[in-house]
C-alpha cells in the first residue's frame, strides 16, 4: 500500500505542479491583455488626467460648447468683413487717350476707383503742351451728379466689368 502511496503521491505532486503550470500561462495571459486594455485605455482618454468617465464626458462637452461659441463668433467676423469688402474700392480701371488732335500720345487719361455698389470717384487728367489739368467727380451707383465724358464712362463700364 505504501508503494500505491507513493505513486499516488507523485501522480498528485505533478498534477499539482502542471496545475500551477497551468495557472501561471493564465496569470501571464490576463497580464498581458490587461496592459493592452490599460494602453487602449490610455488611447482612449486621450491623456486625459480624469480617471472618472463622467468627468471626461463633462470636460468633452464643454469643449464642444467652447468650439461652437467660438465657430459662431468666427462667423459673425467672416459675415463683417464679407460686408466691409463689397464698400472697399477694389474696382479700378484706367483708360488713356488723346485730349487733343493737336499729335503727342495718349498722355490723358481717366481713372475709375468704384466698390461693388459702383460707389467711388472718377479721376481724369487732361494733357496738353503746356498745361495739366486734373478732375475728380464723385460716383453713386455708376452715375455722378457731374456730367461724364465718354472717355470718364468708359472707365467706369471697364471697372465695372468682370474680371
Amino acid at each position: 500500500m505504501g508503494e500505491l502511496f507513493g505513486l499516488n503521491g507523485n501522480f498528485v505532486v505533478l498534477a499539482i505542479l502542471a496545475l500551477i503550470l497551468v495557472l501561471f500561462l493564465i496569470v501571464i495571459i490576463l497580464s498581458v491583455k490587461l496592459s493592452s486594455l490599460r494602453k487602449r485605455y490610455t488611447q482612449m482618454m486621450n491623456g486625459s488626467s480624469s480617471d472618472n468617465m463622467e468627468q471626461l464626458l463633462i470636460e468633452m462637452q464643454q469643449a464642444i460648447n467652447d468650439q461652437k461659441a467660438e465657430s459662431a463668433m468666427t462667423s459673425a467676423q467672416v459675415d463683417t468683413i464679407r460686408q466691409s469688402l463689397t464698400k472697399m474700392k477694389s474696382k479700378v480701371a484706367i483708360h488713356r487717350y488723346n485730349a487733343f488732335n493737336d499729335g503727342g500720345s495718349n498722355l490723358s487719361f481717366t481713372i475709375a476707383i468704384l466698390d461693388d455698389f459702383q460707389d467711388g470717384v472718377v479721376l481724369t487728367g487732361i494733357h496738353s503742351r503746356e498745361q495739366m489739368y486734373l478732375y475728380a467727380k464723385p460716383i453713386q451707383n455708376g452715375q455722378s451728379t457731374y456730367t461724364l465724358s465718354p472717355e470718364e464712362k468708359e472707365a467706369i463700364n471697364q471697372s465695372v466689368k468682370p474680371s
